[in-house]
């Protein structure tokens, strides 16, 4: 096998344990801290530094490194999950919201390392083979990692009921434990890291298109969160009645479908294409599709059309349409770097990420609580607008003549 194959599928599997348990923490934080008494603002709060610290861990991470190499941040960031997920198997008693969101905010600087160090090595291992192979490896990368995620909050709840809040902590930590020794003896070290060392002031991007994608994934992430967290599962508990395992398990399988369509998504773009990587008018076109579904649910919800069928249908059209956006982003902040700045510009793109999410997550209890769900549905279609308005400032990108992989 390929060396830079193996190691592409070390750093997978690797990022996949930890989304796994990234995924099964959060629902064990929200189900068990339910069965304490915690209110639904409480649970909310528990993750708002774990969205806060991904910030200015993205901005950080990706200095940090091209510095010291990026096998070595991925496995700071698991260190940090284990001890995390450890965190909070102290008694009930030592529980409370500030020591919760503390280990939360553990967790999400981890988790952004880890997602950081992941996606940027994926420009250095797809070791040539032209820009539709590197499109169809972080499309891999980042569909299966949704995917898990979804698989996540199952383990997690089930873990729960199965044995227990601090056994399942305990079993996942000891599972990324493992995965943490045997990444680290498998990958060679220094992978992305720079020749030179970089000053933090290198972090900000001076490359125009990274520029105007970060922009752009601010809102288009903004855009997903303004409704999806607070005030889809809301809706659906209290106006259409659903039971929490209901809503449970249809947002964890639209995780799972959400992240097969990334994954899906160079061959869902290959046609159009002929076979090489997308560009900016794939990113642009389709923020463009995204504005008329929001849109399109808010407007059917205000005539009173059947709220079940619509979110429904509503929600696989979005997720189809948003999962191959995204993974287009995620292919062209890698096409857009060098190879040498990659680390650098993951994090600076991501730090956007994490900032829309934010952002988006407030807005979401903000406007639910003042508009409805549908104000928060024409919060998100405006995002979306302003992400399909900057996607116009994002270049093509040069393909490669001796392009022969098959997406």
């Amino acid at each position: 096998m390929d060396n830079n194959l193996r190691n592409y599928l070390t750093v997978t599997g690797g990022y996949w344990a930890f989304t796994i348990t990234d995924g099964a923490i959060r629902m064990l934080v929200v189900l068990y801290f339910h069965l304490l008494g915690y209110s639904p603002f409480e649970v909310a709060m528990l993750f708002l530094f774990y969205e806060f610290f991904g910030i200015v861990t993205n901005l950080v991470g990706g200095w940090l490194g091209a510095r010291i190499g990026l096998n070595l941040t991925m496995h700071i960031g698991m260190g940090m999950q284990v001890v995390a997920l450890l965190a909070l198997t102290v008694p009930d008693a030592w529980l409370s919201v500030p020591f919760v969101m503390a280990a939360q905010a553990l967790s999400g600087i981890a988790k952004d390392l880890n997602k950081m160090s992941a996606k940027a090595s994926v420009k250095t291992l797809s070791g040539g083979g032209g820009e539709s192979k590197l499109f169809k490896y972080v499309a891999v990368l980042t569909g299966s990692k949704n995917a898990l995620k979804g698989t996540g909050f199952f383990i997690g709840a089930a873990l729960l009921e199965w044995i227990g809040f601090r056994a399942a902590l305990e079993v996942l930590a000891g599972m990324l434990l493992v995965v943490l020794v045997v990444t680290a003896v498998l990958l060679p070290s220094g992978v992305g890291k720079m020749k030179s060392k970089p000053k933090f002031t290198q972090v900000f991007s001076k490359v125009p298109a990274i520029n105007w994608l970060s922009a752009a994934r601010f809102f288009l992430f903004g855009s997903r969160d303004v409704w999806f967290v607070v005030g889809l599962p809301v809706f659906l508990y209290d106006v259409l009645k659903w039971e929490f395992s209901w809503v449970g398990g249809f947002l964890a399988l639209w995780v799972i479908g959400y992240g097969f369509v990334q994954a899906a998504a160079p061959r869902l773009v290959r046609h159009t294409h002929h076979g090489q990587g997308p560009g900016g008018s794939t990113a642009r076109n389709s923020a463009f599709l995204l504005v008329f579904i929001p849109a399109g649910l808010a407007l059917a919800l205000g005539q009173g059309w059947d709220s079940q069928v619509v979110l429904i249908l509503g929600l696989i059209l979005f997720g189809i349409v948003f999962a191959i956006n995204s993974a287009v982003h995620s292919y062209l902040i890698l096409a857009y770097s060098d190879f040498d700045k990659v680390s650098m510009n993951v994090g600076f793109y991501y730090m956007a990420n994490a900032g829309g999410r934010l952002v988006g997550t407030m807005l979401s209890g903000w406007a639910y609580q003042t508009q409805g769900l549908v104000g928060c549905l024409w919060w998100s279609a405006g995002f979306l607008l302003v992400a399909a308005l900057l996607s116009f400032r994002l270049p093509d990108v040069p393909q490669e003549k001796e392009e022969t992989v098959d997406v």
